[in-house]
């Protein structure tokens, strides 16, 4: 209790000096812990009926969906806050942020965000472009009680130039923007509250190139490198030359011409080194090889290991020459987190049920949805012990979301808990509580 208590207090006063504040501060703090509950999908309904069944909240419906639509929540102070409250955010000394985007499918028409979006993991029976929300998405990577986790940070909506230009954007036409410029904005407000610690920016071949990469050194600085996949057609150089004694014109910026990496796999392979590697969860054994080349995609010397498997080969890249192979191989494993952080956002919280359609209400409720996953890990991070898994899976041994959630709903129950944050009215049954709990486990 005294942990949930430490971690929302600091949320709640961002509040006190507003106008109805500490009205608005508890409905905040209660929303939040509404949508972590087991109770159900964090619909915006369901929400308000986890409010007045399970904690015993006063509100009319009117008056929470207009909280929910409201466009005077401070989320931008909130993250600040929320980002300081990280117990140990770099790794290393390494500030790892992973960086990709998914699709919100929704079934209504009028939905702030939604167009035709094409899904790349789309199933043979299921649509190419269906209808839904694209969003960028920014995550701390952080190991949390022996297991690695995604911590959401920030997002943004992406809007394609033909629906901008189209007028089909609902509520104000917004500036088109690419996604390299959205992660460089997410990226520089990260960056400025975590001051003068370095940043490597995880992400798949997509995001890789010199797209972000350029931008982001321009806006962040020379503490900011990548690490992403190498595409298989990639062609590489040798480091220049060292400048001869009274050499004429300027000095070569790259060396010669030592291959792509397809063909360098091939010719490495046989100098392969056999390291191990914290992966997925388990120490494995991995056969790799790293060469330090020029990339001219990025205009910039790299360390690039070719990971090798049994019938297949992966080339991963990246521009901090200091890590070493182990740390690349670790970290971009690291990476698909975020892929179950999605999940996480989307199946378990339920922002893929919300079914809001003004842009202030889908803005809203997503950000209620990812700061509740963040609270959650830091929650955990907060813990003496490491939480039993309830469900046994084969090959997994460690916790999981879920059980964190339901640390989280007990201590939110707790009679303690309502002395730090009042609800001015009288408590649901111990008796109901405990059955709906064992209803929703």
């Amino acid at each position: 209790m005294f942990i949930l208590r430490d971690i929302l207090s600091p949320l709640q006063q961002e509040f006190k000096h507003r106008c109805k504040g500490n009205e608005r501060g508890i409905w905040f703090i209660y929303t939040l812990l509404a949508a972590i509950t087991h109770f159900t999908f964090s619909r915006t309904s369901n929400l308000l009926r986890c409010l007045q069944t399970l904690f015993g909240l006063s509100l009319s419906q009117r008056r929470f969906y207009t909280f929910m639509a409201s466009s005077k929540l401070p989320w931008s102070r909130l993250w600040t806050v929320l980002w300081s409250l990280i117990p140990n955010p770099t790794t290393k000394g390494r500030l790892l942020l992973a960086l990709d985007d998914f699709i919100n499918p929704k079934t209504g028409k009028n939905i702030f965000g939604c167009a035709s979006f094409f899904d790349h993991a789309a199933k043979t029976n299921q649509s190419s472009y269906p209808w839904s929300q694209n969003v960028v998405c920014i995550g701390m990577l952080n190991i949390i009680k022996g297991r690695w986790a995604c911590l959401p940070l920030a997002f943004r909506f992406y809007h394609m130039k033909k629906t901008i230009d189209a007028g089909k954007v609902k509520g104000k036409t917004p500036p088109f923007q690419t996604k390299y410029v959205q992660a460089v904005e997410m990226l520089s407000k990260i960056s400025a509250a975590f001051r003068d610690t370095p940043l490597l920016v995880v992400a798949d071949s997509w995001f890789g190139n010199d797209g972000l990469f350029k931008p982001m050194r321009k806006s962040i600085g020379q503490h900011m490198h990548i690490l992403s996949r190498l595409r298989v057609n990639a062609t590489l150089f040798a480091l220049p030359p060292e400048r001869l004694k009274h050499q004429r014109g300027r000095s070569k910026k790259y060396g010669d011409k030592i291959g792509n990496a397809a063909t360098l796999a091939n010719d490495f392979q046989g100098c392969a080194t056999t390291y191990s590697v914290n992966l997925y969860g388990k120490q494995r054994d991995v056969v790799a090889y790293d060469h330090i080349c020029m990339l001219k995609t990025l205009k910039c010397a790299v360390r690039v290991v070719w990971v090798y498997r049994k019938s297949q080969w992966v080339a991963l890249f990246t521009t901090d020459l200091d890590l070493a192979v182990e740390q690349i191989i670790e970290y971009y494993g690291a990476r698909w987190k975020i892929e179950a952080g999605f999940k996480e956002i989307k199946q378990e919280i339920g922002s893929i049920k919300s079914q809001a359609r003004t842009p202030h209400a889908v803005t809203n409720h997503l950000n209620f949805c990812m700061m509740a996953a963040i609270i959650t890990w830091i929650y955990a991070d907060h813990l003496e012990k490491t939480p039993q898994r309830c469900y046994a899976i084969n090959n997994r041994s460690h916790f999981a979301f879920s059980d964190v959630r339901k640390l989280i709903t007990q201590a939110a129950l707790n009679k303690d808990f309502v002395t730090f944050c009042p609800k001015h009215v009288k408590s649901p049954q111990n008796s109901f509580v405990s059955a709906l709990l064992q209803m929703v486990a």
